[in-house]
């Protein structure tokens, strides 16, 4: 009678275990081998700092050295003051200038101190009630008043302002008016090269200064205003320049 077999327990033997094993780890060594024959460094630089980052390994890069230029002191200023007496001499022409082209009925000449002139226009002379585009009707009087300005050894600021009413434009104040009417006049003498761009600024101040209280509607109308400041404190030969071209 033949001898019985012992029966197989179950499962897989115990080496296959440790062969499984290394079989595992050949692998992935074959696959980290191949991995790195084709890096892409970008890629690894990433993994890199993220790895860094989960495990809180930061670097602090050492603070870059700069030095601060040195500046040359600026120039000595040329400006120097005109006598009171020219400038009462430069009033009194620009009024009768004012005279000579029937201008007194549109344009209001003020001597605001011993430093200024203010040339002063109501709003509904160059523009359509709350608009900020000038009206061509206006364009003579603009240019007539550049032309009697032009000879004098004068700046000029246009200011523009307004009274209390809110707008009734959306999103816009009455500094925006303000603003914007200023800059269409300094655009209108700069686009035809009326006046040099060198002597003129745009300002807006929209209800902030008030000629008389906006408690009626007469007020109201003296206060919506474009004003030309005139300013005497430059030598003559400062503005025999050529007229810059700035792209208004």
């Amino acid at each position: 009678m033949a001898k019985k077999q012992e029966e197989c327990p179950p499962g897989a033997p115990l080496w296959m275990t440790t062969f499984s094993d290394l079989v595992t780890l050949l692998l992935t060594f074959f696959v980290l081998l191949l991995s790195m024959a084709s890096m892409d460094p970008v890629k690894f630089v990433q993994a890199k700092t993220s790895i860094k980052d989960t495990f809180g390994w930061r670097t602090t890069a050492a603070p870059k050295k700069f030095t601060i230029p040195v500046l040359p002191s600026p120039p000595e200023s040329k400006f120097t003051p005109i006598p009171r007496e020219t400038k009462m001499t430069y009033f009194k022409r620009v009024k009768n200038d004012l005279e000579l082209t029937k201008l007194m009925d549109q344009v209001q000449a003020v001597q605001r101190d011993d430093d200024s002139i203010v040339l002063r226009i109501k709003d509904s002379i160059l523009f359509d009630k709350g608009k900020t585009t000038l009206m061509p009707s206006s364009y003579p009087l603009l240019r007539k008043i550049a032309d009697i300005v032009r000879p004098l050894p004068m700046t000029m600021r246009i200011e523009g302002h307004t009274d209390d009413t809110p707008t009734s434009l959306p999103a816009t104040t009455n500094w925006d008016i303000s603003v914007a009417r200023a800059v269409s006049v300094m655009r209108f003498y700069n686009r035809g090269q009326i006046f040099s761009i060198d002597r003129m600024a745009a300002v807006g101040y929209g209800p902030s200064r008030p000629l008389v209280a906006n408690t009626s509607e007469s007020n109201r109308a003296k206060n919506r205003r474009v004003e030309f400041i005139l300013k005497s404190n430059r030598k003559v030969d400062q503005f025999n320049r050529p007229t810059s071209k700035v792209p208004f």
